[in-house]
């Protein structure tokens, strides 16, 4: 009975080693399906994808049609007190694929000097002094290369703010195309273009626009356009 007993057990051990291959081939081949299904990667592979479909992926709005802006010879220089002009510089630079300025005023303006009601404010002093230069606090930015330079700024009380006049009377603009332009909620540009053209004193200056905030990109290139 014992050697019966030891008989049976060696023929199943001999058994299960034979079914053992058999059985891990079978599990490796349901895991894979199982694997693709769910999109899982190792860490390289998922990178790879990544990094490719980034690439590849390029909005032709981003790419500059005309020459000057391919070697980036076009600049964007703003102000902007509540970043509603800023806005509108962010979309003209990503159309022209230009480098961005920001002027910012070496005394920030607060809401309260910006309360067009209170004839005692910063904003309302300044405006009404014509020879008011408040003083800038961004770094010198260097012209050279520019060919074109867009310039923007808010309206204040009809026309340029008299930090853009400080800016236009600080730099040397010989041989670059200026091109104003401004943010209000009604009132036009006015002769902001001619004012800053006088202050400055060199730069052939165009007579530029005013947008509203919520511009489309669609009207800035269909602008653009029109002045290439």
């Amino acid at each position: 009975m014992k050697n019966r007993t030891i008989r049976l057990l060696t023929l199943l051990t001999l058994a299960a080693l034979l079914l053992l291959p058999l059985l891990t081939a079978c599990g490796n081949r349901e895991s894979e399906p199982a694997a693709q299904a769910s999109g899982s990667q190792t860490g390289a592979e998922a990178g790879s994808v990544s990094v490719a479909g980034t690439a590849d992926k390029t909005d032709p709005a981003d790419t500059p049609n005309d020459e000057s802006t391919a070697s980036g010879s076009t600049l964007v220089v703003v102000f902007s007190a509540t970043g509603t002009t800023l806005g509108v510089a962010e979309k003209i630079a990503a159309i022209e694929g230009a480098d961005l300025y920001e002027i910012t005023a070496a005394e920030p303006y607060s809401s309260a000097d910006l309360n067009w009601n209170d004839s005692g404010s910063r904003s309302t002093k300044e405006q009404n002094d014509k020879n008011a230069r408040p003083a800038i606090g961004s770094d010198p930015v260097d012209l050279t290369g520019y060919t074109k330079i867009y310039i923007g700024f808010p309206i204040w009380w009809g026309e340029e703010l008299r930090i853009m006049d400080t800016f236009a009377e600080s730099y040397d603009f010989d041989g670059i195309t200026m091109i104003p332009f401004c943010t209000s909620a009604s009132s036009g540009i006015g002769r902001s273009g001619q004012n800053l053209a006088q202050r400055a004193g060199s730069g052939t200056w165009l007579d530029g626009k005013r947008f509203s905030g919520g511009v489309s990109e669609a009207d800035l290139r269909a602008w653009i356009e029109g002045l290439n």
